[in-house]
């Protein structure tokens, strides 16, 4: 996960008060390093290539018999599902829809987690991203839905997803909060005062 200094930290936490100072919404964010292990997928791989691995090693003049390929067997299990569990091997394993819809259940869970849901206006909002995956989310509850569709959001999703990929998350996160704010302040201005989630970057490992 990108380094982010305190400072860093309390910059996102300015830009959420400033939208939450305009606007209705409860705004929270995550950084999340990465969304899955993938340690199932490693494991399938591992799998699959050392029940080959015995039929491929047949072909060759040195035979083995039963019980020496039964442990080729194993040993190429245990050494690829090692080899395949290393996070940067693992994720070119992995198709992008596959970590593209773990990363989404994910930004589903923290939605829950952070209680967006249940926020007095229903105006709970969350900016999701899940670095390794290069994936970002936006999820709001129904009183923000009832004025603005969940297309007003790919503008924003598709510049801070751009920013992910060339290692500016933190600058992301901030051109997405003000992109966001605009909106928001426009449509759902401040009626109130109360500020229900806490103003901060969720960083997750």
């Amino acid at each position: 996960m990108s380094l982010l200094s305190a400072n860093e930290q309390q910059l996102v936490a300015d830009a959420i008060a400033q939208i939450e100072r305009d606007s209705d919404a409860e705004l929270v964010t995550v950084l999340a390093a990465q969304a899955d292990d993938y340690r199932d997928v490693a494991l399938l791989w591992a799998s699959l290539l050392a029940l080959l691995l015995p039929g491929a090693i047949n072909y060759y003049p040195a035979w083995l018999d039963s019980g020496q390929l039964l442990l080729v067997q194993w040993a190429s299990f245990i050494g690829l599902a090692l080899l395949f569990s290393r996070p940067r091997i693992s994720a070119r394993l992995v198709p992008r829809a596959v970590r593209h819809w773990r990363a989404g259940n994910l930004a589903r869970r923290q939605f829950l987690e952070h209680n967006l849901h249940h926020t007095a206006g229903e105006t709970g909002m969350l900016i999701f991203v899940a670095e390794a995956e290069r994936y970002v989310e936006i999820l709001v509850d129904r009183g923000i839905s009832r004025h603005l569709p969940d297309s007003t959001w790919q503008t924003q999703i598709d510049a801070f997803t751009r920013q992910v990929r060339q290692g500016q998350t933190m600058q992301g996160f901030l051109d997405c909060i003000q992109g966001c704010g605009a909106h928001l302040k426009q449509h759902l201005p401040a009626s109130h005062s109360r500020n229900e989630l806490p103003n901060r970057l969720v960083l997750l490992p």
